[in-house]
């Protein structure tokens, strides 16, 4: 399937002022950011990237992190809201309905990878409590498989410690972001090399997990 090589020119100076003016400073001046692996990130065509999750912190950073737009799900209801719907949209966030599992999402997904973004998907779908990958998904490769776009797995470790349980402050805690090589696309959408790319991608994430500081 074609798909374009880069990213609207919109979007992209979106997404650097968003990221140069906030994202940036925040992630290595209060989280005392460290990134590895960022030469291993394509900066151009479709993307599929995947990741561990523990915090609402965590797109933000992840995009920051691999030096492109990343579009991410984002919950329905911020895209009620005047001006701010048009600004995520342009920074490449598109709604999700979290109560049900959503074919839109999924087509939005495959729709953002044909026009050379780099999309974003949590392979466990949900925040785990340590940042660990326990029960991973086959959603991402099988998105990767439909558009023949390569994974890339990174890791998000010291995010879970942001807004501890009972807490409404993010605290200034050190978060370190590690980024492995990318991973071909699978073959085919059967359900046993779904499996093993979805396992593949995991062991990496948690390999890296591991590495901690």
């Amino acid at each position: 399937m074609a798909t374009a090589s880069r990213e609207p020119f919109a979007s992209l100076v979106l997404y650097h002022a968003f990221k140069w003016s906030v994202v940036s400073p925040l992630f290595h001046a209060y989280f005392r950011g460290r990134i590895y692996g960022a030469e291993f990130v394509p900066q151009q065509g479709a993307l599929v990237v995947v990741s561990n999750h523990a915090s609402d912190f965590d797109p933000p950073l992840v995009s920051c992190a691999v030096g492109r737009p990343v579009a991410f799900m984002a919950k329905e209801e911020l895209f009620r809201v005047p001006i701010l719907k048009q600004a995520i949209a342009l920074y490449g966030a598109y709604p999700v309905n979290r109560g049900a599992a959503d074919r839109n999402a999924i087509r939005a997904a495959i729709s953002y990878l044909e026009a050379g973004w780099a999309a974003g998907l949590f392979l466990q779908g949900t925040r785990t409590p340590d940042g660990r990958i326990t029960d991973p998904k086959p959603g991402a490769a099988w998105i990767a498989a439909k558009v023949q776009a390569p994974l890339l797995p990174v890791s998000l470790w010291g995010t879970q410690a942001i807004v501890p349980k009972g807490s409404t402050k993010p605290r200034s805690v050190p978060v370190t972001i590690r980024i492995g090589e990318p991973i071909a696309a699978p073959c085919s959408t059967d359900r046993e090399t779904l499996a093993a790319v979805t396992q593949r991608c995991a062991s990496v994430i948690n390999g890296l997990h591991d590495l901690g500081r």
